[in-house]
């Protein structure tokens, strides 16, 4: 005999055991599909992380360039110092061409061949949203803050309004530029 709350072994010779409980199916088919969400978001995710890393150094470069950089003259105020926000639309409009193609060729290369009038419209759409975004944060910091350094601009417009803007773009593309389904 064998206390309360103690399993017994099998007799001697045979070689089955008695089964242990199962615990409960549902925790373990919760996991599996928690696991299987996570296989299932992190490729994108990454390669989403990565375009939008190599994006965004371009667009870091070119904004320094055109607003801290004078072709001659070096680092102080470049050509643009005085124009912040039409400096940074059209490094956005830049970077956006190059994150189109590799969102569209990496990131969501396995979803179906959108219809491009829908999806580039789709694609403009979501970006000016996002760019509004990001120049909000420039622009605060400009106008409101009175901060015009490079590095209050680097923290403002292209760290802090990249984070912001790239947020917005995760959860947009999937749903609407490069849907799963139609």
């Amino acid at each position: 005999m064998s206390k309360p709350g103690t399993r017994q072994s099998a007799p001697a010779g045979n070689s089955q055991s008695a089964p242990a409980a199962a615990p409960s199916a549902l925790p373990a088919s919760r996991s599996a599909r928690l696991g299987a969400f996570l296989l299932s978001h992190l490729r994108p995710s990454l390669a989403f992380l990565t375009v939008g890393g190599i994006v965004f150094l371009l667009d870091a470069a070119m904004y320094n360039l055109l607003v801290f950089w004078t072709p001659g003259g070096g680092w102080g105020e470049g050509v643009l110092h005085a124009h912040p926000i039409p400096a940074k639309i059209l490094t956005i409009a830049v970077a956006s061409c190059f994150t189109y193609v590799g969102n569209r060729l990496w990131t969501f290369g396995d979803r179906p061949a959108p219809h491009t009038t829908r999806s580039i419209l789709a694609f403009v759409i979501v970006n000016v949203i996002a760019a509004g975004l990001q120049l909000a944060c420039l622009g605060f910091s400009r106008y409101v803050l009175g901060l015009d350094s490079p590095l209050a601009d680097n923290i403002s417009g292209t760290l802090i309004g990249q984070v912001v803007s790239t947020s917005f773009r995760y959860v947009t593309y999937g749903r609407f530029v490069f849907p799963r389904e139609r």
